[in-house]
């Protein structure tokens, strides 16, 4: 094997397991799942960080495995019931800080889904930040990943 092949296939070797980087944005840790094998919505969790002087914000998403893919928060309604609404203006990250993606909070929904979520599958999507313009993640799709822990033993809900 020369040493070209021998790097390259270590760079693809390495490459999941590095953060996506956009100028001083970085995206930790992507996981995206639907809620049931037979869901017509979705959604990616991540940990966008800014290692940059200045915030930045994520203002958008798009994926071809979706209609619409919109950035989505949960909020309590006036009876005190959670759902989820859109964000139009988007996530700010702040300067030298991070903005975590997680299930019950800020979100990417992908709406409509054009093919099932199955586990061990990717989802390319394109984010747009407002400074850092845009950048294409490879989200692996982890069904198992934020789902509620089983009761330990002898215990029961």
């Amino acid at each position: 094997m020369s040493p070209k092949t021998f790097l390259l296939a270590g760079a693809l070797v390495l490459a999941p397991v590095l953060p996506a980087l956009a100028d001083n944005i970085e995206i930790h840790d992507p996981y995206a799942r639907a809620s049931t094998m037979m869901s017509q919505s979705g959604a990616a969790f991540m940990v966008l960080v800014n290692t940059g002087a200045e915030e930045d914000r994520l203002v958008s998403a798009t994926s071809d495995v979706a209609e619409r893919v919109e950035l989505h928060t949960h909020e309590a309604d006036a009876n005190g019931v959670m759902r989820m609404v859109e964000v139009e203006e988007g996530f700010a990250i702040p300067a030298g800080g991070s903005h975590a993606l997680k299930r019950g909070a800020d979100h990417v929904m992908f709406l409509g889904l054009t093919r099932p979520l199955a586990q061990g599958d990717s989802v390319t999507v394109t984010l747009t930040f407002e400074k850092a313009g845009e950048m294409v993640v490879e989200i692996p799709v982890d069904m198992t990943r934020g789902s509620p822990a089983a009761p330990p033993k002898g215990h029961s809900h």
